[in-house]
């Protein structure tokens, strides 16, 4: 019998489905989750069909209409329909919701894993970590035998992250396959990539035929995301790799060089757009490889992949997949987006996903602007070229064409350069509209010798390095305004830019990227996310030959291994480090590997000092979640919060409007479910403390047996913390303690924020440190 909830999803997708246009489109018809074993799934294609069938003329138009059957992520499928026919399906009994397909997703090491505690320079590195009485290195083998599926634009399989030298053969639960297509065969796969497949019939529904001067029909990477987030989470140890002639020079090594991958490409180049854009995923394609992928076997999917917007969980088909992949116990970790600073603008919310951000590491890359007057600004770039002598220097402003818009003057763009005023000069652009190098190709255009680039006020301190192609250099926001102030101070400005060189023991680091989207959370406010950070500015990775570094159209150059930036970086650092954890703990939940991953996390950086932002403000849990992630601390972290697949369909009871629990026999929501606070978390948000709040956590001794912990806090600004029981006492390894926290506001403070504040409670037994962030609304 239909429900509330299921009639409010009926109203929610009718509106959009009665105003679209009579032709065919895209859409995923839901029915919810799979509550039986094989033997249904067997017959669930005839039941899809059945259904199709239904609304269509002939058995014929209804083969032809359709795009997949979902078998394995969710209980639903794709087809081409017209409006009324999704309409029709909308109303039926068993049809929960019909969601339009569309392209709105995106795809958002040498040092960075050294910087989290794994040196890849010295592979002795794990045995200096003890954890009781057995060694860690023995016991995580460098994430051996783990499967990490990567859903995005495919893989180079070439590159020598990918070589499967000295791997043993194939793990006899593997039960996925090596898809063949263009540039790819089954010789592409071997011991270490041991799955690759493609999806593309809802893209191909949008764009039509793939186009073969953008694209590989098949697993092959055309773009270098996919090969780059590949082999970040489990590329084999590459000696002497290096970026553009020796930056960031030395050994290239995922987080797990001995976990195996099987590559799910979902996202493709749109036909007559920049390939510098990034490719577009379809959600009816990215269903199917989430869809394959747990089927296939694999223990870890890793999905640097987003939205712009957040999206409601009944809408977003990354977390629909992912909720049924934590009942197989097998975790997805995603990327937050790259739409930050603005709040409130994170992808991939869902509590039973690891949500990730991006944070700095220890190393840049120096190229200083030496200043006629002595002054020497530190820039930096991976721009091998470079000036030997003092160049005149202008602003991008005032050597424009006549009438280009004012508001645009400083931005290099296209055609916005007069020639007969740059030449033979170095050319100052502020950074804003329009990629990053195309403004420097601007300047080249023009004629200039040398290009620098100035953060605008919302980068701060982050600098994006690019392969330039000719001398160049970027400036912080502070640095910009003092090479401003010196061209406006002068009758005849020069300036020289140095030679670029990799600097490591940076300081301070790390910092957090000012792209990375944060909270809160808006989809479930009492849910604090991202979860955690992890390296994802200009982070070194293998690459697709078959890309420039840039991805413009005038970069013909080609390179093993290219420097990228974004939360997509960051996300597969988690994946990897979370191989390691399951490699060791091969039994512990998808809740249980977060909550060690997060209660272990640090909030301070190389100084000692709190976690900034790119601007030099103190970061919060907002843009971090609970710290920069920290694996080697994680595979012991004394107390787990634990949650199991029930416990999520329990806190969708309150979170919904949703599909799953209506739709799930096995399980039925009490009367009156408890808050979505009760979901056993490793953090807590609360957007707006009235009054006294309390809720329940229990966590799970994975340390020494016999310990005692006290509970202490740091609670925001007007906020009163405690927790009863405030003394927990273990007998045994395993045991499960509950307590409850009591938040309320301080009944002494005048004046309220209005704004959130953030804080932190931990549990400590002297040599546990069991930390979880929070966030506070006082209206």
């Amino acid at each position: 019998m239909k429900t509330t909830i299921a009639c409010f999803l009926f109203l929610l997708n009718l509106v959009p489905l009665l105003a679209s246009s009579v032709d065919n489109k895209v859409y995923i018809v839901y029915f919810g989750q799979h509550n039986n074993g094989a033997k249904i799934l067997q017959e669930i294609e005839k039941f899809h069909f059945s259904y199709l069938h239904s609304v269509k003329e002939s058995e014929e138009d209804a083969k032809s209409s359709l795009l997949y059957s979902y078998k394995h992520a969710i209980n639903g499928f794709a087809a081409k329909l017209t409006p009324a026919e999704a309409s029709k399906l909308s109303e039926m009994e068993e049809v929960l919701s019909v969601i339009p397909s569309h392209g709105q997703y995106s795809v958002q090491t040498t040092r960075s894993w050294e910087f989290v505690g794994l040196d890849e320079e010295d592979s002795h590195s794990w045995r200096k970590l003890k954890m009781g009485r057995e060694n860690l290195a023995l016991r995580a083998k460098y994430g051996k035998d783990v499967i990490i599926g990567l859903m995005d634009s495919g893989v180079w399989p070439e590159s020598p992250s990918f070589s499967d030298h000295g791997m043993d053969p194939i793990p006899k639960s593997w039960r996925g396959i090596c898809q063949e297509g263009v540039a790819f065969n089954s010789s592409n796969c071997n011991r270490k990539i041991i799955g690759a497949r493609y999806y593309v019939k809802g893209f191909e529904a949008q764009y039509g035929s793939v186009n073969a001067t953008e694209d590989f029909l098949s697993p092959r990477d055309a773009d270098g995301h996919g090969t780059h987030t590949t082999s970040t989470a489990a590329g084999r140890q590459v000696s002497d790799a290096a970026a553009f002639g020796g930056f960031a020079k030395g050994t290239a090594s995922g987080g797990a060089p001995l976990a195996r991958l099987s590559i799910y490409k979902a996202c493709w180049a749109v036909p007559n757009k920049p390939k510098a854009d990034g490719n577009t995923c379809f959600n009816s394609d990215m269903l199917a490889a989430l869809d394959d992928a747990i089927a296939d076997g694999v223990d870890i999917i890793s999905v640097s992949i987003g939205t712009e917007k957040p999206v409601p969980f009944q809408n977003d088909v990354i977390g629909l997949a992912a909720l049924e992949a934590s009942k197989r116990n097998i975790l997805v970790v995603c990327s937050a987006g790259n739409s930050g600073p603005a709040p409130g603008t994170l992808s991939n919310p869902a509590p039973w996903i690891i949500t990730v951000g991006a944070s700095s590491v220890d190393r840049i890359f120096t190229a200083p602007v030496k200043l006629h007057n002595g002054l020497s600004l530190q820039g930096q770039s991976v721009t091998p070229n470079k000036l030997k002598k003092m160049h005149p220097l202008v602003y991008a402003g005032d050597v424009i064409v006549p009438g280009v818009a004012q508001n645009l003057t400083g931005q290099c763009l296209p055609g916005s350069l007069d020639p007969t005023k740059v030449k033979g000069k170095i050319v100052v652009c502020t950074r804003g509209v329009g990629a990053r190098v195309s403004k420097g190709l601007e300047v080249k255009r023009a004629g200039g010798v040398g290009f620098v680039l100035a953060n605008a006020k919302t980068n701060g301190n982050e600098i994006t390095c690019d392969a330039h192609f000719l001398p160049a250099t970027t400036l912080s926001y502070d640095d910009g305004i003092k090479i401003l102030e010196y061209i406006n101070s002068t009758k005849n400005p020069m300036a020289k830019i140095n030679p670029a060189k990799t600097k490591l023991n940076y300081k301070p680091a790390p910092f957090m990227a000012g792209f990375t989207s944060r909270g809160p959370n808006v989809v479930d406010p009492y849910i604090l996310k991202p979860d955690i950070t992890a390296p994802g500015l200009n982070i070194l990775a293998a690459w697709s030959e078959a890309s420039s570094p840039t991805k413009l159209a005038d970069d013909h150059r080609s390179v093993k291994y290219n420097i990228l930036s974004g939360t997509s970086m960051a996300c597969p650092h988690v994946s990897g480090g979370a191989a390691l954890l399951k490699a060791i703990h091969p039994h512990w939940s998808v809740a249980a590997i977060k909550s060690a991953l997060m209660t272990t996390a640090a909030i301070t950086n190389n100084l000692g000092k709190p976690i900034t932002d790119a601007n030099g403000d103190d970061a919060t849990p907002f843009q971090f979640g609970s710290g920069h992630f920290r694996p080697t601390k994680a595979v012991d972290p004394g107390l787990i919060y634990d949650a199991t697949h029930n416990d999520y369909l329990l806190y969708l009871c309150t979170a919904g409007p949703n599909a799953l629990v209506e739709l799930n026999s096995t399980f039925k929501c009490p009367t009156n479910p408890p808050s979505t606070l009760a979901l056993n978390y490793p953090s807590f948000a609360i957007p707006s403390l009235n009054t006294t709040v309390t809720f329940m956590r229990t966590v799970t001794n994975v340390g020494r047996p016999k310990s005692i912990y006290f509970f202490s806090a740091k609670p925001p600004l007007g906020v009163h913390i405690e927790a009863t029981p405030s003394i927990l006492a273990f007998k045994r390894t395993g045991e499960k303690l509950s307590f409850n926290i009591t938040v309320s506001p301080k009944s002494d403070l005048m004046v309220k924020n209005s704004e959130y504040g953030f804080g932190w409670y931990s549990w400590d037994d002297g040599y546990y440190h069991v930390r979880s962030p929070m966030a506070v609304y006082l209206p």
